[in-house]
């Protein structure tokens, strides 16, 4: 193995540490560094980005999990934490899933391999799953919204995606009225625990 910029092969001392010299991030088997690594063992996977607004828009309905297709500085991008999926949307072509309109700006180190941004991406998903899909498609007003977007334990790009039917403005009233009328039961209970201390 040779250091990038010299000829010199790395030497090792034995083990599995890093070899002499080196300073960074040891890579592990499976191309993760040990502290993305360490993170992804703590809590099972790394949120990359969150569509907070899809609950506030939308009734979900049934949710599926899905790899994503992806160019190498569009994973370099995504480790970084650099994506939008407020705007996103899933659409079927062809018996296939693809998110539309998830932004994933280009990678600043990429040299002449650069992505566009906001570009069709293939969701993998198993057969079964694709026809839940059409069929949920099939019905009038449901849609396809993408909840998340995370790295697995195993450092694999998924995308959480969910059927959704719009809501119109009773339900958001509705919604409204709930969360105020659990946030008035929360702040009475708070009030009585502490009359009785």
């Amino acid at each position: 193995m040779f250091v990038r910029g010299s000829r010199k092969p790395r030497k090792y001392l034995g083990g599995t540490g890093p070899p002499v010299g080196y300073h960074g991030a040891f890579p592990t088997g499976n191309g993760m560094a040990k502290t993305e690594k360490s993170k992804a063992e703590a809590g099972g996977y790394r949120l990359v980005a969150s569509n907070r607004k899809a609950s506030y828009r939308y009734l979900l309905g049934e949710t599926f999990e899905g790899g994503l297709v992806l160019q190498g500085t569009e994973v370099k991008s995504l480790r970084m934490g650099r994506v939008s999926i407020a705007e996103a949307f899933g659409r079927v072509r062809a018996d296939e899933v693809w998110l539309v309109n998830a932004d994933i700006p280009s990678y600043e180190n990429a040299g002449y391999a650069k992505h566009e941004s906001v570009r069709p991406r293939k969701i993998l998903l198993h057969a079964r799953e694709i026809r839940k899909v059409v069929v949920g498609l099939e019905q009038k007003g449901h849609t396809l919204v993408p909840l998340a977007l995370y790295f697995n334990e195993r450092g694999i790009a998924k995308v959480k995606i969910a059927l959704a039917r719009g809501k119109g403005r009773s339900d958001r009233r509705e919604d409204v009225k709930k969360r105020e009328h659990d946030r008035d039961i929360h702040t009475e209970l708070a009030r009585r625990a502490r009359g009785k201390e």
